[in-house]
This record gives C-alpha cells, sequence and structure tokens, in this order.
C-alpha cells in the first residue's frame, strides 16, 4: 500500500509542471479563436497570459525534479501553438490580411521560423551559454508582436504604417533564427551594492508600467529586440574591419 502510494505521488509531481505547459497551449488555441473573431486586445491578452505559464512549467519541474523527456517535448509543441501559431494569427487578422498573399507569407514564415528556433533550442541544451539566447527567443518575439498590436490598437494615428509592421514581422522571424545573441538575464550580478539600485529601479518600471502598460511595455521589448541587432551589427562590422 504505502509502494502504490509514493508511485502515485511521483506520477502526479511528473504530472503537476504539464499542466501548466497545457494551459498554456489552452490559451494560445484560445487567442486564436478571439483573433479569428476579431477580439484583438484579447487575444493579445491570452497570449501573455500564456507566457507566465510557459514560464511557471519550467520553474515547477525544476523545482519537484520532475523534469522529463515528455515534459520538454511537450513544451515545445505547446509553444508552436502559443508563441508561433497564435501571434501569427493574430498578427495576420488585425494587419496582414490587408497585404493579401505577402501577409500570409510573412505570418507563414514568422511560424516556420519560430520552429526551427524551437528545435535549435532543443538540440543546444546544455551546449550554449546559460546567460545568453542565441537568436530571439519564440515566447519573446510573441511579446513583441502582441504589444506592437496592442499599441496599433490603441493610438489611431499608427494606422497607415502597417506595412512597416509588416516588415518588422519579417525581421522579427529572421532575428529567431539568426546568430544574434540575447541577454537572457537568468544571471544577474546579486551583490548587496547592487541590491538596492535593483530594487529602485523595478520600483520605477513598474510604476511606469501601472501609469502606461501598453506604450512603456511595447518601448521596452522593442529596445530589447533593437539591442540584440544593433549589437549584433556593430560586432559584425568591427570583425570586418579588423579583417580587413
Amino acid at each position: 500500500m504505502i509502494e502504490n502510494s509514493n508511485g502515485n505521488k511521483l506520477q502526479l509531481i511528473y504530472i503537476f509542471p504539464n499542466l501548466f505547459t497545457a494551459a498554456s497551449a489552452f490559451l494560445g488555441v484560445i487567442s486564436i479563436i478571439a483573433s479569428a473573431n476579431g477580439q484583438f486586445e484579447k487575444a493579445a491578452v491570452y497570449i501573455l497570459l500564456s507566457l507566465i505559464f510557459d514560464g511557471l512549467d519550467g520553474r515547477v519541474a525544476r523545482m519537484t525534479n520532475a523534469t522529463s523527456k515528455f515534459g520538454a517535448e511537450f513544451d515545445s509543441l505547446a509553444d508552436i501553438v502559443a508563441f508561433g501559431v497564435a501571434p501569427a494569427m493574430l498578427f495576420y487578422f488585425s494587419v496582414g490580411h490587408m497585404y493579401g498573399k505577402l501577409g500570409s507569407l510573412m505570418c507563414a514564415m514568422y511560424v516556420v521560423f519560430g520552429a526551427i528556433r524551437l528545435a535549435r533550442f532543443n538540440i543546444m541544451i546544455g551546449v550554449s551559454e546559460p546567460s545568453v539566447f542565441i537568436g530571439v527567443p519564440i515566447p519573446t518575439a510573441a511579446v513583441v508582436v502582441s504589444m506592437w498590436i496592442l499599441l496599433y490598437r490603441e493610438h489611431p494615428f499608427m494606422h497607415g504604417i502597417e506595412w512597416i509592421m509588416l516588415i518588422g514581422l519579417g525581421v522579427l522571424s529572421f532575428l529567431m533564427v539568426s546568430n544574434i545573441r540575447y541577454p537572457s538575464f537568468k544571471k544577474i550580478d546579486m551583490h548587496k551594492g547592487h541590491l538596492i539600485k535593483i530594487l529602485v529601479y523595478l520600483i520605477l518600471l513598474f510604476s511606469m508600467l501601472y501609469l502606461y502598460p501598453i506604450e512603456v511595455g511595447t518601448f521596452l521589448i522593442t529596445a530589447y529586440l533593437a539591442y540584440g541587432l544593433t549589437r549584433g551589427i556593430y560586432n559584425f562590422v568591427v570583425a570586418k574591419f579588423h579583417k580587413n
């Protein structure tokens, strides 16, 4: 009886983190339905909520020592729905459909490149540096798309620059499969001397997000995107200069 009880507990431990993964995939599907119904704000919020569950599943698995091959594969499949297909559909139904086949192509490229990004990440686990991402992670790309659409819906003055957003989606798709390095923030210097500074910065950040959530959120995620791209171009130019 004791062995059966322990066995059941062990199985529940492995199931628990996968419930968060399932919730992430579920929200991705609900987001797609909302986009198809023209409820773009809801669709974007569902993607952002999906990001929270995606972040929890891995942490819960590590905390309970319940990481598994199944969990890793399930997480990737959920990610392609929640952060690949859902943002692509959000972009297509809100902006991309205005450009016919070109809009369809750009949205499809986003999904395909996102899948390549996930596959590359899976085979590089344990090999790549933990402090950086090679290419933009697909959850980050999904946040970028969601915030762009929220900003577009919030401010009518942005109507008319949809072609810039379409180009932005193409650049974003390329950045996912690029070798450009982005900081992961997994290893932040938490020495005592820096704790107060970090706390002050976080308070200021959350205050601004409280006042202007869409505008500040869009600025921050776009700045993160631009930082990696600018640094990548700079390093490429410097390397070429030194070679010559």
